[in-house]
């Protein structure tokens, strides 16, 4: 027996057969459409699946990545070992009075469209945002003027050992696109937020208006991983891009965007290194030219393919 075939009949019995992948292309799963193979490409259905499968991993000192639902990441060509996490079969949303409450798979836009449905205001700013619940707790994501730690009051997370403890927002540390989630090696399981009642029509109108804006002025056309780079402080890192002349360029088949400055599309069969070099000549032009450094937003993960 492989050691292959030992770790994938081991994970079958946790959850099933059809959870369970073997070498799954994750550019399969990336908004880049970006990424190698994973050894084990694993989609759980309860808390107990996670917790097994996170002891499972500790016991055989197996490498254990969480993927989200791979919106702001990038995952290099040669992929990654071990599991690869993916909760997107969590995905419940349920409320309580002005509560909700939602599972970590569920996407941040769905949740944005429960609020509204339910007269619930303060989650308007999620209604463009890709990312799962458990993706907008990592990088406390945000849009137009709000982000998840003005509305989050406590998540439900499993920590290294595949104990499940509830945390309060505090306790996350969120602050601009960061939080202490990846730090501490939590995998978030739920988020309860805690939102106002608001009218139906004034609550949709404005999601209306913040959707317009985002399909006339952000690249949807072609896969991207969103905005790839944080807010300088006393700048916006797309007019930073803009100024230096780099709209358009690209590397193999990856290319700043025309449309808006501050996103690179994979916009003709790009490689993930391709698409990671190009961040890198963004960042050496924009602080050659402005002395501004541009930190990225977007999470690298994975490793190079070798030739």
């Amino acid at each position: 027996m492989t050691e292959n075939h030992h770790m994938y009949e081991k994970l079958i019995k946790l959850t099933s057969e059809r959870n369970v992948m073997v070498n799954e292309l994750l550019r399969n799963h990336t908004y880049t459409r970006l990424g190698g193979k994973a050894d084990f490409y694993v989609v759980p259905e309860t808390y107990e699946q996670v917790q097994e499968i996170i002891k499972l991993a500790n016991q055989e000192a197996i490498a254990f990545t969480m993927l989200g639902n791979g919106s702001n990441l990038i995952v290099k060509d040669g992929g990654i070992r071990g599991i690869v996490l993916n909760l997107q079969k969590l995905s419940d949303i349920s409320t309580d009075g002005n509560r909700l409450i939602a599972q970590s798979g569920a996407r941040i836009i769905d949740v944005s469209r429960e609020a509204l449905s339910q007269g619930l205001t303060g989650l308007e700013f999620a209604c463009g945002i890709p990312g799962s619940v458990g993706g907008a707790l990592f990088m406390n994501a945000g849009a137009y003027g709000g982000e998840i730690k003005d509305v989050l009051t406590s998540a439900v997370v499993a920590n290294r050992e595949g104990e499940i403890l509830t945390l309060t927002a505090e306790q996350l540390d969120l602050d601009y696109r960061t939080s202490n989630i990846p730090d501490n090696g939590y995998i978030v399981l739920e988020a309860t937020f805690t939102l106002r009642q608001g009218e139906h029509e004034a609550i949709k109108e404005i999601m209306d208006d913040l959707t317009n804006r985002r399909e006339t002025k952000q690249p949807l056309e072609y896969p991207s991983c969103g905005s790839v780079f944080k807010r300088p402080p006393g700048y916006f890192a797309g007019k930073l891009i803009q100024d230096s002349d780099l709209q358009g360029k690209q590397i193999g088949g990856a290319q700043v965007s025309l449309k808006h400055a501050g996103f690179i599309v994979n916009k003709d069969n790009a490689t993930a290194k391709e698409y990671i070099d190009l961040i890198h000549f963004v960042q050496s032009t924009v602080k050659q030219k402005f002395d501004v450094k541009l930190e990225r937003e977007v999470k690298i993960i994975g490793e190079d393919l070798v030739k």
